[in-house]
């Protein structure tokens, strides 16, 4: 029987992941470096890439590579991806964090109901959860042949239950209805994949609940007030999580949710 630190190593194994310059893609590719692996950050903002890549690599024991690419874009994603495992050999861990949130700024998406577009829906679907699809796909021999491969999708509460609007009340912050729906369908993506690429790939998601971005003081005492625990999430809250799904502690795990959301959604 291995030692939890022989099962926690992913010293020799290669990662690609999404959304790699925000906060939580930046925390997913520092937790899988500080764990031996090399790792290939993914994001639209070139700059804001390299800069999170040469955090990897100075923080971590593994390497870090940038790499630039627009999700809507199905050619350009594919083309990436090829890059990326050609840039690493082969691909162990795949993680999928990159999504419209609440704040990004594009017109028709984060306002109210009435007044939220077609293409803001269609641009949101393309990122949140057809560009996860389209890199399984592309991905799929490197991560069969690996002997490892391990899948990570990240969902939300909002892919699991309704949004409370009487949070958002008095705030200029919203909740787009393709954000709930692209996270929804990305945990049923996770179930369709875990079983179709069993035994060789494990596919499981994270669905973390609200984290603390200097939100407005009336919807941060209420969402505290609707949490057990008391609190908002840290990137900190969610390391475990990511490590656990990426490594052999998880090898006996497919098709699974990993809530981590401070008790939200037990109520």
């Amino acid at each position: 029987m291995r030692s939890i630190g022989q099962l926690t190593d992913l010293s020799g194994r290669r990662a690609l992941v999404t959304g790699a310059a925000g906060k939580i893609g930046s925390m997913v590719s520092q937790t899988l470096s500080e764990m031996g692996a090399k790792v290939v950050l993914l994001d639209l903002e070139p700059e804001a890439c390299r800069k999170s890549a040469e955090l990897v690599s100075q923080q971590g024991n593994g390497k870090g590579i940038a790499l630039t690419c627009n999700l809507e874009e199905e050619k350009a994603t594919r083309r990436t991806i090829r890059e990326a495992v050609q840039a690493l050999g082969g691909l162990e861990i795949l993680v999928h964090c990159a999504a419209y949130v609440g704040t990004t700024p594009t017109p028709g998406w984060a306002v109210p109901f009435e007044q939220q577009s077609v293409a803001a829906w269609e641009a949101a679907l393309r990122v949140n959860l057809t560009s996860a699809f389209v890199m399984v796909q592309e991905a799929k021999e490197a991560l069969v042949s690996s002997g490892h491969g391990s899948v990570i999708f990240f969902s939300s509460i909002y892919g699991l239950m309704g949004p409370d609007f009487r949070l958002y009340e008095g705030t200029s912050m919203n909740n787009p209805a393709a954000y709930g729906a692209s996270k929804g369908g990305l945990l049923q993506l996770t179930r369709y994949l875990a079983t179709l690429l069993a035994p060789k790939v494990r596919v499981n998601a994270i669905t973390p609940g609200g984290v603390w971005r200097d939100q407005p003081d009336s919807f941060h005492q209420q969402y505290v007030s609707r949490t057990p625990l008391g609190r908002m999430a840290t990137e900190e809250d969610l390391k475990g999580a990511v490590l656990y799904l990426a490594s052999d502690l998880s090898a006996y795990v497919t098709g699974q949710n990993l809530v981590v959301d401070g008790g939200w959604t037990a109520w």
